[in-house]
């Protein structure tokens, strides 16, 4: 018997974990729907499974996209905030840990986006220079977005300090 998967390839996931995931999305949908409710916010939800975490995104209506900026905040401290809400409410449900990722009329997104020009630039000059290069401090999010832009590259990047100014240190692999 032998094994058809290759070398760092990542198997799919079990039926039975799709499911625990899409169920925490149902109940973070729930809990979103309620919270809308309450603020008097037009909002879709879209629930989705992405990278073995669930995914939800609350999608503006035509017309809210200003509303739900509200729910953002500045640097998105709100949308943090909101994220770790949802998931106490899918763990007080389940009874379980919930590492689920929540956007807001596309402020992940637009950051994610964003950030992987950061990581670009950041590994730009890592080439030229060969010196390692220092990024500003980012939370949790922002950093694993650098990590995996800068490991597709084929560099290395680590998490340097202490919260709420860890940052990323971009450098030769």
């Amino acid at each position: 018997m032998t094994d058809s998967t290759a070398p760092g390839t990542v198997e799919p996931s079990a039926p039975s974990d799709i499911r625990r995931l899409e169920e925490e999305g149902e109940i973070a949908a729930d809990y979103l729907e309620e919270l809308l409710d309450i603020a008097d916010l037009d909002g879709d939800i879209d629930i989705d499974v992405d990278h073995g975490r669930a995914a939800v995104e609350i999608v503006a209506e035509a017309g809210s996209e200003r509303a739900l900026r509200k729910l953002v905040g500045t640097d998105g401290e709100v949308l943090d905030a909101l994220q770790e809400l949802t998931r106490l409410a899918v763990q007080t449900k389940t009874g379980e840990r919930s590492r689920l990722m929540l956007d807001i009329a596309g402020f992940r997104a637009g950051r994610r986006a964003e950030l992987a020009e950061v990581a670009r630039a950041a590994i730009a000059e890592v080439r030229r220079s060969g010196q390692p290069v220092a990024l500003e401090p980012m939370n949790p999010f922002e950093r694993k977005v650098v990590h995996d832009v800068v490991a597709e590259a084929g560099l290395a990047s680590d998490s340097e300090g202490v919260e709420p100014s860890r940052y990323v240190v971009v450098r030769q692999a």
